[in-house]
């Protein structure tokens, strides 16, 4: 079985083996499933007929409305050998899971989702952003009681989590405080069924949701959103192109370019990247806050790229941007930044007075196994990005200011702006060592075929 797959089946196990403990004293709640697809029609069965019973739970419960439905919806038994199920059922029936403390629960199941986000061929990293940029995005917009958050490509829901954890630790609630930080604070979309389930888990393993999923499964930028939040966090999948894929007559898979008609939008674009940056701004209340992960292609392509930075630097105060050295996410192939801006209401005058730029990526190295990106290594960029009051910051080596004068003075409006020397392009001692410079190839060949892919595909639309 694949990492991706044992997590999965361990997720739809605990959840059944949880339920019916809160059937139990002292907490005595009726069960939330239906009596002979829980976790005691599992417990008497062996061979065929536990596998058989196995699935018809699965079966049942994706149908089922609510939080039920979103974690048992689509499921499949993958676990072929029903010893070997019989013995996940075992040790998992051998421990009290509703008496472990939340940390310890949240705490494994985080664990396993990082080692499934390390199986680099199973595709899951892309949906697992490293939590010490998650923990520096929370910790500099300082999510507050009472307010909304959400997260449009929330993956297993790392940004979620961790702006609770921050409300929680930081300020004493009351009890009131405390249902709404728990049931009416969060939410999230993600388009893969299987990752939504492991969010979801996820959230309910740190006691957050309740008889309704906080988390859909759906298209985020399919329509204008009904809702607005007061803090959107996200990192969106990387890769440049929305597409579909359509099956001809002769069945040859075509990938057909995906474009979002939609009147909120100011441009029309087939750039994911861009419509999610265009979308997270919609999702906003007015004075609401974003911090929105980016590739650095949103910061200097032209055409819709630009109309879409120029309307933000106008419309929004576009106030800080975080550029990430490489070798820090899993999903390989990748130069990022964390832009980070306020809506505001329609004014003739623009709202970005200043965009401040902190550089993490020149003269930085970093590797996901030898030397990997920690929380420490942000702390000089929390301390310059000033979230007591940020509008009293200091320039320094690494963060600089620039006017919005001058950013739409620039060509195509471009963002991508750089100051410091590259001290290795001057002198070979100051190379980094070997694996990183190895890692740094690898990452930039992959970010170069990604560019020629998209340029074969758009081709291939044009010719047809």
């Amino acid at each position: 079985m694949s990492h991706g797959d044992y997590l999965e089946q361990l997720t739809y196990l605990l959840f059944l083996k949880m339920a019916d403990e809160q059937t139990k004293p002292p907490i005595s709640k009726p069960s939330t499933i239906p009596k002979g697809f829980d976790w005691q029609s599992l417990l008497p069965e062996k061979g065929a007929e536990l596998e058989e019973q196995y699935r018809h739970i699965l079966e049942s419960l994706g149908k089922e409305p609510g939080m039920l439905g979103v974690i048992f919806r689509k499921s499949q038994n993958r676990i072929q050998d029903p010893a070997k199920l019989r013995r996940l059922i075992d040790l998992i029936n051998g421990e009290t899971w509703i008496g472990l403390d939340i940390d310890v629960k949240g705490a494994i199941y985080e664990g396993l989702l990082e080692k499934n986000a390390e199986d680099v061929k199973g595709g899951a990293g892309q949906y697992f952003t490293p939590r010490p940029l998650i923990r520096a995005m929370v910790e500099v917009t300082r999510p507050r009681p009472g307010e909304t958050i959400f997260d449009p490509a929330c993956g297993t829901g790392g940004f979620l989590l961790a702006a609770y954890d921050y409300v929680e630790k930081k300020y004493p609630l009351d009890k009131e405080q405390k249902r709404v930080l728990r049931y009416e604070t969060l939410g999230g979309m993600d388009v893969v069924d299987g990752v939504v389930r492991l969010c979801v888990m996820n959230l309910y393993l740190h006691g957050i949701g309740g008889e309704e999923s906080p988390i859909e499964v759906g298209d985020s930028l399919l329509k204008n959103p009904s809702k607005h939040y007061n803090l959107v966090l996200t990192n969106p999948p990387f890769g440049k192109k929305s597409s579909i894929t359509i099956i001809n007559g002769d069945g040859k898979a075509d990938r057909e370019s995906l474009t979002y008609n939609r009147q909120d939008f100011s441009a029309t674009t087939s750039n994911k990247q861009l419509n999610f940056l265009q979308h997270v701004r919609t999702l906003l209340e007015i004075n609401g806050r974003a911090a929105i992960v980016v590739p650095d292609n949103v910061l200097f392509e032209g055409g819709a790229g630009e109309t879409v930075r120029r309307k933000l630097l106008q419309g929004c105060d576009v106030h800080t941007l975080l550029r990430l050295p490489t070798g820090v996410f899993y999903a390989q192939g990748v130069k990022a930044n964390v832009l980070f801006f306020d809506k505001k209401p329609a004014s003739e005058r623009p709202w970005t007075d200043k965009l401040w730029i902190y550089d993490l990526r020149t003269n930085k190295h970093f590797t996901l196994k030898t030397n990997p990106l920690k929380f420490e290594d942000l702390q000089d960029f929390i301390k310059c990005y000033n979230p007591e009051n940020r509008h009293q910051r200091e320039e320094s080596e690494r963060f600089k200011a620039f006017s919005y004068e001058e950013l739409v003075r620039r060509d195509k409006a471009s963002l991508d702006i750089f100051w410091l020397k590259d001290e290795s392009l001057e002198d070979s001692d100051n190379l980094p060592a070997p694996e990183v410079l190895a890692a740094e190839i690898v990452e930039s060949l992959e970010t170069a075929l990604s560019e020629f892919q998209a340029i074969y595909e758009e081709l291939g639309e044009r010719k047809q």
